[in-house]
């Protein structure tokens, strides 16, 4: 019974897939899925990655509508790079906690206080709050923004406190002002699990997200000698594909959200992926469903619009960030 009710589950999923996929062949769109996104959204998906790859890949692509399988402000982000294109995201209430940290105002008054600082905003911030910032920037290029920026001149980093400590303790600035705000799924990786974890995996490698709360551990652990440095990686989530389609390791932790270990376990089915936390899961990126995204392609259901002055402003900051040094493939 158990092998006929599995048959029948994988004839329906392949039959939803081909539905899926030829509805968004007669609507001429393109899928684009993040790398926490459900298994079968990334499987069924044109296009995996992270957020900021995905929406520069929506600008490049000839297809008319953009089908946006993430959250709010990623789907922002790809309307404000190709504003002449339809972006749908399949779940608009798909939020983000990180990015409901601060807003436009926030930016605004904080601008206020340190006169003359630049604004270094993280992608995971709406359209309004990068329309008020100087520059964006990843978690894989993050440090090369901060130095393109005078040594003598104050910085404002958004909103990740996280990234921020991260950012300054590679880069030695002491002048960098960080928003004290946090993803609610990253936070909760925090040290005392990730310790128990590497002492439970003596042989381990680790990856580790700098939006993690457990990062500045991380680094203890290597400082301390109770890991050797060559096994713990801080990286974002394209780095982290990048370093597990190399990885000869048994097993690897990861600090991140669990939807990354089907990425990682497709680029190297030889080693075993384990979330450090198995619990850090995002219930606003688990929100878009398969039934969602047929239902989004069937009826052009979830338009994100952006104002032209908003997208104007936002867009500068964006492109400011990409002038400095393109992205790597793990952009957050």
């Amino acid at each position: 019974m158990a092998t006929v009710t599995a048959a029948a589950e994988t004839a329906t999923r392949r039959e939803w897939a081909a539905e899926v996929r030829r509805l968004a062949k007669s609507r001429d769109a393109v899928i684009l899925a993040h790398n926490y996104q459900r298994p079968e959204i990334q499987d069924v998906a044109d296009h995996t990655g992270d957020s900021l790859a995905l929406s520069r890949l929506a600008a490049e692509v000839d297809a008319s509508t953009i089908v946006f399988c993430g959250v709010h402000f990623m789907a922002e982000t790809a309307k404000i790079l190709s504003p002449e294109k339809t972006v749908l995201l399949p779940e608009p209430a798909a939020g983000c906690s990180l990015a409901d940290t601060i807003t436009a105002e926030d930016v605004r008054n904080w601008r206020a206080e340190h006169p003359g600082a630049t604004v270094v905003a993280y992608v995971n911030t709406s359209a309004a709050v990068k329309a008020e910032t100087d520059i964006c920037c990843t978690s894989s290029n993050a440090a090369d923004v901060i130095r393109s920026i005078p040594e003598d001149r104050e910085i404002l980093f958004l909103p990740d406190q996280f990234l921020g400590a991260h950012v300054k303790r590679i880069t030695g600035r002491d002048n960098i002002h960080v928003w004290m705000g946090e993803c609610h799924v990253h936070a909760g990786i925090d040290g005392h699990t990730l310790r128990e974890r590497v002492a439970a995996e003596p042989d381990a490698e680790l990856y580790v997200h700098p939006e993690c709360g457990c990062a500045t551990s991380a680094l203890y652990l290597v400082g301390s000698g109770a890991v050797p440095q060559e096994r713990v990686k801080v990286l974002s989530t394209g780095g982290m594909l990048s370093a597990a389609e190399e990885s000869s390791a048994g097993k690897v932790l990861v600090a991140t959200e669990t939807g990354m270990l089907h990425q990682l376990r497709s680029a190297n089915p030889s080693t075993a992926f384990e979330a450090v936390n198995p619990r850090a899961e995002c219930h606003y990126m688990k929100m878009i469903t398969a039934e969602k995204l047929l239902g989004s392609l069937r009826d052009g259901s979830g338009e994100i619009l952006v104002d032209d002055e908003t997208a104007a402003k936002a867009r500068r900051s964006v492109e400011r960030m990409v002038a400095i040094g393109t992205p790597s493939r793990g952009g957050e």
